[in-house]
């Protein structure tokens, strides 16, 4: 689950932050730090579900902000999947979603 999670956070920051022609995000960036799959490990470790759901809920945020929010096609569809991630209560219900997230966001880059 680790590595969906940090995929879900690396695509939602590089909408948010990566500009055309300057340097892409990677996963080693400074930015990465605080969703790394090592951060995210440990969080899993501990059935830490709101923690999962805050660190994503941030990412998703800043992605959306950079779509132009719910008032566009793009900015409502992930919403939608955000709020069925940010739904989930136990560490099964967040996979299904986690992966809906990750595969739209994929998509969208």
């Amino acid at each position: 689950m680790e590595l969906p999670l940090e995929t879900v956070a690396l695509f939602a920051l590089k909408l948010a932050y990566e500009t055309e022609g300057e340097s892409p995000i990677l996963r080693d960036d400074p930015i990465m730090s605080d969703y790394e799959r090592e951060v995210f490990g440990l969080l899993v470790r501990r059935g830490d579900v709101e923690g999962i759901r805050f660190r994503v809920a941030h990412c998703v945020g800043l992605a959306l902000d950079a779509l132009g929010g719910v008032e566009t096609p793009l900015g409502r569809e992930l919403y939608r999947l955000s709020a069925d991630f940010g739904n989930a209560r136990t560490m099964k219900q967040l996979d299904a979603p986690l992966i809906a997230l990750k595969d739209y966001l994929k998509d969208i880059q």
